[in-house]
C-alpha cells in the first residue's frame, strides 16, 4: 500500500480527536478544520502549491492517486488505519486558479442513533415501516442529509426481511450485516457509471428498498419516481432550503411539457419530504442543533402536488400538526426553548423572524 503523507495523516486524524467535520486544504492558507460549524486554522503557516498537491495525492486511493493530474473534479472516499481504529473520510478533490485543493469530511464509524442525531424517533419509525414511495431528505450543504439515510437504512436493515441497495458518490457509512437482511453499497465512478444507471440496474436485483444518493439529473428522477410506484421504498437528497422547494426542485428536473404528468406522478409516489438545518449552538464547544421540517404526504399536499398549488404546501403543515408534520419555525422555537440555541440564531435562521418566539411555550423566555 502507497505510504500516505506523514503532515496529512496527522492532521486527518488530529479531525477525529478534535471533533472536526471537515478539513480544508487550500494552497496559501493554513489547513483548516470546521467545527460545529466554525472554522478554525490548524497550523500558522500557509500551505505551498507542491506540498498541498503532494499531500493530497498520497492520501487518494487508487486509481484515483494515478489520475489526480487528470481529473479537474474528483468525489472518493478515502481510509486510513491508525493504530486505535479505522478511520473514513469522504474526499473532494478540485482545482481553483490551477491549483490542486480538497475538503475531507470525516465518516464516524458508527452510525449515529437518533436521539444523538436530535432526528425525532417517532417520524424515524414512521418513514421506516413505510413500504413503498419515496422518501426525500433536503437541505442546505452540511445539513446532515447523509447521516440522516444512513441512520434510517440502519434502522431498516435491523429489523430484518429487507433487500438494500445504495448508489452513493462516495460510499460514506458502510453497513454491517444483519440477520435477515442483505445489502449492497455501490460507488459511482467505481461500481457503476451513474446514479440513473445504479438504479436502472439494481432495480434487477430484487431490491425492496433503494437509497440514492442524490437526484442530480432528470434520468435519475424519472426512474426513482417509477421505482417508487412499482412497489419499491426510495430514499434519496436533494439541495433545497425547505421542504417544499424539494418537490419544485424536482419537478423542474423535467421539461415543461411534461412537467404535468410528472406533478402527478409525484402526487402518488411522494411519502415524506423531511428538510434539515443545522444550526450553531448557545455554548461554545456543544454540537450544532438540528431543527427538522416534516411534510408527511396526506390528501391536501397530494392536491397541491397535483395542481402545481406549491404555496399552498406551507399551510398544509401548519395544518397538519396532528398528522405529525412540523414546520421549520416549530423546530427551530423548540430548541430555543430547550436552550440548545440562542434566540438570536433563531430569529436568525426562522423563516419568519418576527414570529418565530410565538411558537415557544408562554413560561419560555423571548
Amino acid at each position: 500500500m502507497p505510504v500516505v503523507n506523514g503532515f496529512i495523516f496527522d492532521l486527518l486524524r488530529g479531525m477525529v480527536t478534535r471533533g472536526a467535520s471537515d478539513l480544508h486544504l487550500v494552497p496559501g492558507y493554513a489547513p483548516v478544520y470546521r467545527i460545529h460549524g466554525s472554522l478554525h486554522p490548524v497550523a500558522d503557516s500557509p500551505l505551498d502549491v507542491a506540498g498541498t498537491r503532494d499531500m493530497i495525492v498520497t492520501a487518494l486511493p487508487e486509481p484515483h492517486r494515478t489520475h489526480a493530474a487528470d481529473r479537474k473534479n474528483i468525489d472518493c472516499a478515502v481510509s486510513l488505519d491508525d493504530a486505535r481504529e479505522h478511520l473514513r473520510f469522504r474526499a473532494n478533490v478540485f482545482y481553483a486558479q490551477g491549483r490542486m485543493c480538497a475538503c475531507f469530511r470525516h465518516i464516524p464509524n458508527k452510525i449515529p442513533d437518533f436521539e444523538w442525531m436530535g432526528f425525532p424517533t417517532a417520524l424515524a419509525e414512521r418513514i421506516t415501516q413505510t413500504r413503498n414511495g419515496l422518501v426525500i431528505i433536503t437541505g442546505v450543504t452540511g445539513s446532515g442529509k447523509t447521516t440522516t439515510l444512513a441512520a434510517l437504512i440502519n434502522q431498516l436493515i435491523r429489523s430484518g426481511r429487507h433487500r438494500v441497495i445504495t448508489v452513493e458518490q462516495p460510499v460514506e457509512y458502510v453497513f454491517e450485516p444483519a440477520a435477515g437482511s442483505v445489502v449492497t453499497q455501490r460507488e459511482v465512478g467505481v461500481d457503476v457509471e451513474s446514479f440513473h444507471d445504479g438504479l436502472v440496474y439494481g432495480l434487477r436485483q430484487d431490491p425492496n428498498v433503494v437509497l440514492v444518493g442524490e437526484i442530480r439529473d432528470r434520468q435519475t428522477a424519472q426512474m426513482a419516481l417509477s421505482a417508487a410506484e412499482t412497489g419499491h421504498l426510495i430514499l434519496s437528497t436533494l439541495h433545497t432550503q425547505d421542504a417544499k422547494g424539494a418537490i419544485t426542485r424536482l419537478v423542474d428536473l423535467f421539461p415543461h411539457d411534461a412537467q404535468d404528468d410528472v406533478r402527478s406522478q409525484l402526487s402518488l409516489s411522494l411519502r415524506y419530504v423531511i428538510c434539515q438545518h443545522l444550526l450553531p449552538p448557545a455554548n461554545d464547544g456543544d454540537k450544532r442543533a438540528l431543527a427538522v421540517e416534516s411534510l408527511i404526504v396526506n390528501h391536501a399536499v397530494r392536491a397541491a402536488i397535483r395542481f402545481g398549488k406549491i404555496e399552498s404546501i406551507e399551510n398544509a403543515i401548519q395544518t397538519g400538526r396532528k398528522e405529525g408534520m412540523t414546520t421549520l419555525d416549530e423546530s427551530i422555537a423548540a430548541l430555543a426553548s430547550a436552550g440548545r440555541i440562542t434566540w438570536e440564531t433563531a430569529r436568525h435562521y426562522a423563516k419568519d423572524p418576527s414570529g418565530v418566539a410565538d411558537y415557544a411555550a408562554p413560561a419560555r423566555p423571548r
